[in-house]
Parts: C-alpha cells; structure tokens; sequence
C-alpha cells in the first residue's frame, strides 16, 4: 500500500506522477494529484484542469479571468486549445 502525499491516505490503488523535473509524488485520487500539482488561477483561485491562459507568465483559468486582472490585455489573449498566442 501507499500514502497520499496531499491527504495521507494510505491506499491499495494509489498511483505515482513523475514530473518533468524529476519528482515523483503518490496519490490515492485525481482529486488530491489537481490538489497538490495544478496551478491556481491568480483572478478567482480555482485549480486550472484545462489549458488555462498565460499571460506575461502569470496563470489563469480562462480569458476572462486574465481581462479581469488587467482589461489592457484584451485581443492579445487567445483563449483557445491549441492554438499558440504568438
């Protein structure tokens, strides 16, 4: 059995996740791995699960959220999968 590095919960089914820069953390659900590696949206403070929007290397959950921080930004958020900003 293994221990939840976010809520230590020591469970059968539990699964690894190695980063890219090499750390390697447990976890018994996907609830505690978003709780622990998901970034936070700087506007409303959910947890971004989807592409989310970087701007000027600060983190939101979506277009609006980075307008609502600074509404100069305007056109230059693309807020779409997949598609590059540049």
């Amino acid at each position: 059995m293994a221990i939840c590095d976010t809520c230590g919960n020591d469970y059968w089914m539990a699964f690894e996740v190695r980063t890219v820069s090499g750390q390697v953390y447990t976890f018994d659900c996907f609830e505690c791995a978003a709780t622990k590696l998901a970034p936070v949206c700087e506007h409303c403070s959910c947890r971004i699960l989807g592409h989310g929007v970087e701007v000027e290397g600060r983190f939101y959950c979506c277009a609006h959220c980075a307008r609502s921080v600074d509404d100069r930004l305007g056109a230059r958020i693309r807020d779409a999968v997949g598609a590059h900003p540049g």
